[in-house]
């Protein structure tokens, strides 16, 4: 296809979803089912225009997934505005590392009795499957008010953490099948330890480092004013290479950046008052906010999350795209058949079972966190790096076609569930559930 006919198609898929988007939220479907169907016709089995074969291009694809993960969870870490003290964060740890090496293990030992993989590529595959997916989790993320939907807190914040969170598994498993050289020792210190601290470390500090410098210079010296687009991602890019440079996780680094960021408070010049009406737009311009010294945190956030949110949006679109038409690389086989039901159904809830020991849960908030384990660009970002570092042959074919149509069924499965699932949740307790108005 020539660089028009790709406009054409873009445009039209484009300007599609703003036409129909109203009209999905009454139907049973979601925006990535969509782009999920899309894809699929985009792809070698119906129009072939789109030909993105992880065998071939394993670098490239994981490019473009590692940019659109590092979006959303710089956006997710914007949203989550519950206090870092509050011992609501203990869940959302303990699913994001307690139960992904649960997972992790139930996977690899499913893949060494049940589908005849190696050691080493059985915890490929449980490292690969074991995160959850916030982005493709939109109508679980949380709103205003999330404090009165738990789960929603949980699933998102579990979804950012485990992004990063997996990366030791996909290290270990790569060692332990020979494709990599890494001594265990230097595993459990720098990849496993290192990693998770650093990488939340450096990323929280680059976050609020930045957050206050840029507050204090606008509400104080009226400086650093505009290019709010540059600022999301300048800090982004800057918490992601520094903590690769100190061999830290990138993913939780950019995590913890947006959390940073929506926790700078407002710093107030000595007698001055704030204004009256400050989100109206009968109130006062950008410019008046972003200068006033009680408006510039909020509205250097605001404007960080308005173009981030919109980024997320077209990664989500470009990303599920993308795996739609890698389906046809991915055989449906029969281990595919009832492998995909397994992971969905019997290990997730069995992988959140020990997380919520102790925690004083309703049961309802166990069901739904233990259905919604939504597999999405995470699990993908990690196939495509597995197979860019070496993993090939008859595992790696087995790993394509198990992760592809895991995320595929996930998507479907988990967007046909979401709102009404979500307003079970609610009913009752006077709480909207998403989508409502």
């Amino acid at each position: 296809m020539s660089l028009p006919d790709w406009l054409l198609v873009l445009g039209l898929l484009l300007l599609g979803m703003v036409l129909v988007n109203s009209a999905l939220h009454r139907l049973p479907l979601t925006s990535p089912m969509v782009y999920l169907a899309a894809g699929w016709l985009l792809g070698p089995s119906a129009l072939g225009a789109l030909r993105p074969d992880p065998f071939l291009h394993a670098a490239a694809l994981e490019n473009i997934a590692e940019m659109g993960l590092l979006v959303s969870l710089f956006a997710v870490g914007l949203q989550l505005r519950m206090p870092l003290r509050d011992r609501r964060w203990r869940l959302p740890l303990k699913l994001a590392f307690l139960s992904l090496g649960v997972t992790v293990a139930m996977v690899a030992a499913v893949g060494i009795l049940a589908l005849g993989l190696s050691p080493g590529a059985a915890i490929v595959l449980g490292a690969i499957l074991a995160p959850t997916d916030p982005v493709l989790a939109s109508a679980l993320q949380p709103q205003e008010g999330s404090e009165a939907q738990p789960v929603s807190f949980t699933l998102a914040a579990e979804g950012a953490l485990n992004d990063g969170a997996s990366y030791p598994f996909v290290i270990l498993g790569l060692a332990v099948a020979g494709v990599i050289d890494r001594p265990l020792r230097e595993w459990a210190l720098v990849d496993f330890a290192w990693a998770t601290v650093g990488g939340l470390g450096i990323g929280f500090a680059v976050g609020a480092i930045v957050g206050r410098s840029v507050v204090i210079l606008r509400g104080h010296y009226g400086q650093a004013l505009g290019l709010d687009v540059f600022l999301g991602l300048g800090l982004i890019g800057t918490a992601y290479g520094l903590a690769h440079l100190c061999a830290a996780s990138g993913f939780l680094a950019v995590f913890a950046a947006g959390l940073a960021l929506g926790r700078v408070r407002e710093r107030p010049s000595p007698g001055s008052a704030g204004l009256d009406a400050p989100s109206t737009s009968a109130g006062h311009s950008y410019s008046t906010l972003a200068q006033h010294s009680h408006h510039a945190s909020a509205t250097m956030r605001a404007s960080v999350e308005d173009f981030n949110e919109q980024m997320e949006k077209i990664s989500e679109m470009g990303l599920v795209l993308l795996v739609g038409a890698m389906l046809p690389y991915a055989p449906f086989t029969w281990p595919t058949c009832w492998f995909v039901p397994l992971l969905l159904l019997v290990l997730r809830p069995l992988s959140v079972l020990p997380s919520y020991v102790g925690e004083g849960a309703a049961v309802r908030q166990f069901a739904l966190a233990g259905w919604f384990g939504i597999r999405g660009i995470g699990s993908l970002f990690y196939l495509l790096l597995a197979m860019r570092m070496g993993l090939s042959g008859p595992a790696a074919e087995t790993l394509v076609s198990l992760t592809l149509w895991s995320i595929a069924a996930s998507i479907l499965l988990h967007g046909l569930s979401a709102r009404p699932l979500m307003r079970w949740a609610t009913a009752g307790r006077g709480v909207r559930g998403p989508g409502e108005d």
